[in-house]
């Protein structure tokens, strides 16, 4: 009976199953998708096509809005054809190693991205606490550095994961009850022991993102400080207002990546389809709103884009 339920690790497939529960309504359900993802498409290149365009933004604070731009790019288009595809033509089948490709790809973003909310946070601290230090402390070249130091650190983190799953034994029932190959989704998919899996994975949330929290939480806390000590309200407002964009994105960001990594722990009483919309908004809403948040709130980049609005 073992030897019937296990298979092993080869080039066989698996079928991601979509939305359970709402199969029937995976047509209406692509529309918003669809259409959050072109947005967001749309968005994340504008920002880069007017930041790659105007050596006035080539600062280190616009050279951050394109690594997020970038990562949000990768991310959505990491799920979102796939998603698609099974929305649209019921085409469910995944190979092992594409999947385990997706989900490196995907979660290396979410990685990057909490790394870039993180550099973004040292940022404002300098901008506001050390202003006149500012252009000497964070150069481009600095800032481009630091991106370089969170895509390896995100790419050294999740590598174990598809190489743990890699030496897992999958049973017969290879059926993923999701619109992509989440890490603990594909997991639960083994006939073996996945308590490492569990463990690992548990520790890059808590850890990685805990710290890069801490550090955020840190930043804050000390421009708090510093802004307090301005004795002019109008400076007060004026200070906080770099840092509104940045704070409305970590608000959007972190709690919805929590709840979407804990659920798959934990969550064993909400229903799955809620689960998994929840998940796909998270890859989706926020690459649609993060330039529109930085469009509103940053004046010379919505200046710049107007321009190039105007003359389109």
């Amino acid at each position: 009976m073992a030897a019937f339920n296990l298979t092993p690790f080869d080039p066989s497939s698996f079928i991601l199953t979509g939305i359970p529960g709402l199969e029937t309504a995976h047509i209406w359900i692509s529309i918003p998708f669809s259409t959050f993802y072109i947005f967001g498409l749309f968005g994340n290149f504008t920002v880069l096509f007017v930041i790659g365009k105007e050596q006035t933004l080539h600062k280190p604070m616009y050279l951050l809005l394109s690594m997020l731009a970038l990562t949000d790019i990768g991310t959505s288009t990491s799920i979102m054809p796939k998603a698609l595809c099974i929305f649209w033509f019921n085409l469910k089948g995944i190979t092992v190693c594409g999947c385990l490709t997706q989900m490196f790809f995907l979660h290396v973003g979410s990685m990057m991205h909490s790394a870039v909310l993180m550099t973004m946070a040292f940022d404002r601290y300098v901008a506001i606490c050390n202003p006149l230090r500012y252009t000497t402390i964070l150069t481009n070249e600095r800032i481009a550095k630091l991106g370089l130091v969170g895509l390896i650190r995100a790419v050294l983190i999740i590598l174990p994961l598809p190489l743990l799953l890699m030496r897992q034994p999958f049973c017969a029932n290879r059926i993923i009850p999701h619109t992509y190959c989440d890490h603990m989704a594909v997991a639960k998919m083994s006939c073996g022991d996945i308590t490492v899996n569990r463990m690992y994975g548990l520790v890059v949330v808590f850890v990685i993102i805990g710290l890069d929290l801490t550090l955020i939480a840190l930043s804050y806390g000390l421009i708090i400080r510093a802004v307090l000590r301005i004795p002019s309200k109008k400076a007060h407002q004026k200070a906080l207002s770099t840092c509104t964009a940045h704070i409305f994105v970590m608000l959007i960001s972190y709690p919805t990546f929590l709840f979407s990594t804990l659920t798959h722990r934990f969550g064993q009483g909400i229903a799955p389809h809620v689960h998994i919309i929840l998940a796909n908004l998270y890859f989706l809403l926020l690459p649609t709103l993060n330039p529109i948040i930085y469009g509103v709130k940053t004046k010379e980049l919505r200046d710049k884009v107007g321009k190039y609005t105007c003359i389109m």
